[in-house]
C-alpha cells in the first residue's frame, strides 16, 4: 500500500459510501409485484461489521429510497443512513459536524457522478473498479473488485490494516 495513502488511512473516523453500485453490482430487481431485491456480498457485511466492532462510525448515502437497504443497515448496525440523497455532500458535512469530525477524517466510497463531490472533499475517496472514469480519475484508491464483488470488505481491511486493528482481527478468529 502506498505511504501517502496509509498516512490518510491512520486518520479515518468514518467510512461512508454509497449502496447501488459500491455495496451491489448497481442491478436493481423489481418483481410483477412491485417488490424490490437487491443482492448484497456477505463479505462485504462482515467487513462492515469489524469496523464497528473496532470502533469506526460506517454510513451509507444513497440517492435511491429502498427498503431493502433500511433492513440491511439495521442488520449490519450501520446508524448513519440517508436515503433520497441527492446532493450528498451537504449530508457529509452534516455528518462531519455531528461527529465533530473534520472532512479530513472522513473515508467516502462512491461509483457515480453523483458522490464525486464528496470524493473531492473527504480525507480519503474510495472507488470501485467497475466505476465511471470520471470516480477513477479522482480517487485516492481504486478497488481490485467491482462493486458488490467485495469491493467494500477490501476497503474496510485496507483501513482495519492502516489503523494496525489487523493483528486484532487475526487474534479474533484465531489466525496465526
Amino acid at each position: 500500500m502506498d505511504t501517502e495513502l496509509i498516512k490518510k488511512l491512520q486518520n479515518v473516523k468514518i467510512f461512508l459510501s454509497d449502496v447501488d453500485g459500491v455495496f451491489t453490482d448497481g442491478k436493481i430487481v423489481i418483481d410483477n409485484n412491485g417488490v424490490e431485491s437487491k443482492f448484497f456480498n456477505v463479505k462485504d457485511g462482515h467487513g462492515i461489521k469489524m469496523l464497528i466492532n473496532y470502533g469506526f462510525e460506517v454510513g451509507l448515502i444513497t440517492g435511491r429510497y429502498s427498503e431493502v437497504v433500511l433492513n440491511r443497515a439495521k442488520e449490519l448496525g450501520i446508524s448513519i443512513l440517508y436515503q433520497k440523497a441527492i446532493k450528498k455532500l451537504p449530508i457529509v458535512e452534516n455528518i462531519s459536524e455531528r461527529y465533530s469530525i473534520p472532512l479530513s477524517q472522513i473515508a467516502y466510497c462512491g461509483d457515480d457522478l453523483i458522490d464525486i463531490p464528496v470524493m473531492k472533499k473527504v480525507g480519503v475517496s474510495f472507488t470501485v473498479n467497475d466505476a465511471v472514469d470520471e470516480c477513477k480519475d479522482i480517487a485516492d484508491y481504486i478497488t481490485k473488485r467491482d462493486g458488490g464483488n467485495g469491493a467494500v470488505r477490501e476497503i474496510t481491511d485496507l483501513i482495519l490494516k492502516a489503523n494496525g486493528k489487523w493483528g486484532m482481527v487475526k487474534e479474533k478468529y484465531e489466525i496465526t
